[in-house]
């Protein structure tokens, strides 16, 4: 109603969101919100008793097995603590979602995967604003972990058995200040280059979207400096 204009009152709103499956709404702290116009639009008939309580029941389902309503004593979920959340069961799973999303566009010459029993004696250069910056590898509605549960690509590639030289290039995802000398002389100094761009929350997020898919300021130069 506010944004798209799709409906033209909290009433309307309220109805349209309830014929369409919608049974939680982020208010956003407003006095008037639209859930308290469901009780006159049933009064009215333009929703019927047995669709709210088929949107109130798998609501307040999830939130009775969340324990939001036992005292905290009861709640199991409140003595977990960052042991269990970093747990090595949790941290192994996690490892395995994100080994099992990446998606690889090209292997040119089988050129990976890179196999650690390769690596000793072998030159790995990492370079980008992304390579080793923890603050700019999350992104919108992340949690951000604790520092030290943090890996970044330089700080992962230097658990292996290889010499890792390091170049961002440019400080920041905006990477307005560039330094090819930088780039230029970790990446000619290397067996394998990692190049490590993108935009990150400081350039697109929620009702801040691009108008390209670009990469941003110089980091396209980045790129072509550190595979010539």
């Amino acid at each position: 109603m506010l944004g798209h204009h799709y409906t033209r009152t909290f009433l309307e709103t309220a109805v349209a969101s309830m014929n369409a499956g919608c049974n939680l709404e982020l208010s956003y702290g407003m006095r008037n919100n639209v859930f308290m116009h469901i009780p006159k639009a049933l009064d009215m008939g333009n929703i019927t008793l047995q669709m709210l309580r088929d949107r109130v029941r798998p609501l307040f389902y999830t939130r009775m097995r969340l324990g939001e309503f036992d005292p905290p004593a009861m709640n199991p979920y409140s003595a977990l603590d960052l042991s269990v959340v970093q747990s090595p069961e949790h941290r192994n799973l996690s490892l395995e979602a994100a080994v099992k999303s990446f998606v690889l566009l090209k292997n040119v010459r089988g050129t990976l995967p890179l196999r650690a029993q390769d690596l000793p004696g072998k030159r790995l250069a990492v370079v980008g604003p992304f390579a080793d910056n923890p603050r700019v590898l999350f992104g919108d509605y992340a949690p951000v972990p604790e520092p030290r549960y943090i890996y970044t690509p330089r700080r992962g590639l230097e658990t292996l058995l290889a010499n890792v030289s390091f170049a961002a290039g440019c400080q920041e995802p905006r990477c307005q200040q560039y330094s090819r000398a930088e780039v230029v002389g970790a990446a000619g100094a290397a067996d394998v280059v990692v190049v490590c761009l993108g935009t990150g929350t400081d350039l697109e997020t929620e009702a801040k979207d691009r108008r390209d898919l670009s990469l941003p300021g110089h980091q396209l130069e980045l790129l072509q400096d550190a595979v010539q």
